[in-house]
């Protein structure tokens, strides 16, 4: 007989248990049907924990206009009763601290949370990133019509003997939800749902294919590491990384991953490889180099390191700007890496404007004579291949390139600069913005160039930082690699477990030595050096940033990027997945506004 094997549950994969989880269950009272166009009148809220109610909330609000009269009949709420009652921007912050913790539970909880949220960006107030449950869609899944012929509030809360009955009044709604949510927790025993990933996975479809591939992740400890999901061939399909590698592989498996691709992925996925690492660095590091090595077909970023591109002043008398894919470390002066070659020639178009050097292919000798080009009559070239120009003034000019990458891009961007406070004030907007997003790709450019120098020009340097439990985590980086890790635990000598991480340490060099296989590591490694917390506690050689750097320009990027955010304010670079569930409940209402709409809740 064949099928899934068998799979013991164990209390590590039990999540977290419901028991330990702080619930806020809310209801709301409105002055109609509509979030954008209607306001609250009343907030209930009861909070609780493994059965025990730890406090309640509940206030009138005063909506700011008059209450529809069909909705007085319904809730019993008049405007007489809201007038001396607080405006909602007063009652939010305490309604807020009041849940601060909690997994919000409502009954139709798109319309309750959905006024709430509007609420909050009306007032300015940030919305809480905190899980939420519907107990009308669990209701949904958990009880039959020979048992609730709906799952209106006023037909569960009897059904399951709330000692409060609804009365269309915020807190005696949200107690009677109390009730409700702890009956629906009696059904979910026997399904063995018994924790809050379990729940809330409970109340959205999952594909019973990735349910039953759950017992991939038993053998996937806590801590963490990098996870590769392996295919029918144990083909790499997948590489991750984790804090914690036994919770990010279990939630592949249930309804909060909703992405297209992942889906696929993991009705593919055999295996789940866990590779534990000491601390988060490491585990990036090692998660980029799987990538590269494997190059997963549903990893969508890092898996072509290769195919960075850079910009290169070649090494010839009249030396000229050439993108190109492989640079050797050594002299020279290169800019970059850019991440596709249209960002690459954007930063020449910019340089070209700022600078008058060839863009011929030919290789130019001091003693030939060609006829000038048209760029030449232009004053876009200073034609050495004429004569025109010496091989030491054609330096003085490429010289201010290389000051720009290696320290000051000063003389290199205030003329293009300039350029665009020219064009503006002569109303060419659109050929001043095209320069603009030029400059700011360069100035881009120039800052990642000397970080990466920064980093990979010191041979050796040692990082720590504390671990959370009294240790240590150590870092051991060679010309911005990192080279070994590990963990010093409270107690252990550090200096000593330090020696002997560099005594086993490896350098992981890239194919032919090229820069471009340890850029994104090397940016890693900056990152972790830069976070708050982290001590640099040995050095060889130098480590410093050469002045000014792109300091300087800082503000203008920053007013590129608010031009930017101000002329698409919904940019969003998420993809919507086909099997996401749209973020409402289409069944228990009749409606958008109304009556209707009101009724529907109970």
């Amino acid at each position: 007989m064949t099928g899934t094997p068998a799979h013991q549950v164990t209390i590590d994969d039990l999540g977290t248990p419901l028991t330990d989880v702080t619930f806020v269950v809310v209801d709301l009272e409105t002055t109609g049907g509509s979030a954008h166009t209607d306001a609250i009148t009343e907030i209930g809220a009861v909070r609780v924990r493994g059965g025990v109610v730890l406090g309640e909330f509940g206030t009138l609000v005063d909506p700011g206009r008059d209450i529809p009269p069909y909705v007085s009949v319904l809730t019993g709420i008049t405007s007489t009763m809201v007038a001396t009652a607080p405006r909602i921007e007063s009652v939010l912050p305490h309604f807020l601290e009041f849940a601060r913790g909690a997994v919000l539970v409502a009954h139709n909880a798109p319309f309750d949370l959905g006024f709430l949220k509007a609420a909050c960006a009306a007032t300015g107030l940030a919305w809480p990133p905190a899980a939420s449950v519907d107990t009308a869609v669990l209701a949904r899944r958990l009880l039959t019509r020979d048992e609730v012929p709906n799952c209106k509030l006023g037909t569960l809360a009897p059904f399951f003997s709330s000692s409060t009955t609804p009365t269309h009044r915020a807190l005696d709604d949200a107690r009677a939800t109390v009730d409700v949510l702890h009956g629906l927790f009696e059904r979910l025993g026997p399904l063995g749902v018994t924790s809050l990933e379990e729940l809330v996975g409970l109340t959205r479809q999952v594909d019973p294919q990735r349910r039953r591939k759950r017992h991939l992740a038993a053998h996937v400890p806590h801590g963490p590491g990098v996870y590769v999901f392996r295919g029918p061939g144990d083909e790499a399909l997948y590489v991750g990384t984790s804090t914690d590698l036994r919770a990010r592989v279990r939630s592949y498996f249930t309804a909060g991953e909703q992405r297209s691709r992942m889906t696929e992925m993991v009705g593919l996925a055999q295996r789940v490889e866990a590779l534990p690492c000491a601390h988060d660095l490491e585990a990036s590091v090692r998660e980029l180099r799987l990538i590269a090595q494997h190059k997963p077909r549903y990893n969508k970023r890092s898996r072509f390191p290769e195919r960075l591109l850079w910009v290169r002043l070649t090494d010839e008398a009249f030396p000229r700007l050439s993108v190109v894919r492989r640079v050797v470390p050594g002299p020279g002066t290169v800019l970059g890496p850019f991440a596709d070659r249209r960002a690459a020639d954007a930063a020449v178009a910019a340089v070209h404007e700022a600078l008058a050097l060839r863009q011929c292919s030919g290789r130019l000798v001091p003693s030939a004579s060609h006829p000038a080009c048209a760029l030449a009559g232009m004053g876009r070239c200073g034609a050495p291949c004429t004569g025109a120009q010496s091989a030491d003034e054609y330096a003085a000019t490429a010289a201010v390139l290389t000051a720009a990458v290696h320290a000051d891009p000063g003389r290199l961007c205030a003329p293009l600069l300039g350029r665009v406070d020219r064009l503006a004030a002569d109303g060419r907007f659109e050929d001043a913005a095209v320069l603009r997003d030029r400059i700011a790709v360069l100035v881009r450019a120039l800052r990642r160039r000397q970080r990466l120098a920064q980093l990979a020009e010191v041979p050796e340097l040692t990082l720590a930082r504390p671990d959370g439990a009294g240790g240590w985590a150590l870092a051991v980086v060679r010309r911005g690699r990192l080279v070994a890790a590990g963990v010093a635990v409270r107690g252990a000598p550090v200096r000593a477990y330090l020696q002997q991480l560099k005594t086993t340490a490896e350098t992981v060099a890239g194919p032919e030595g090229e820069l471009a296989a340890s850029v994104e590591e090397t940016e890693l490694v900056l990152r972790w050096m830069e976070k708050p917390g982290t001590r640099l506690v040995e050095v060889t050689g130098t480590l410093a940033c050469r002045t000014p750097g792109t300091g300087p320009l800082r503000g203008f990027l920053a007013l590129v990027d608010a031009g930017r955010a101000a002329r698409d304010p919904f940019a969003d670079g998420r993809s919507l997945g086909t099997r996401a569930r749209p973020d409402r409940v289409t069944g228990g209402r009749t409606g958008h506004g109304g009556p209707a709409a009101l009724a529907s809740r109970v």
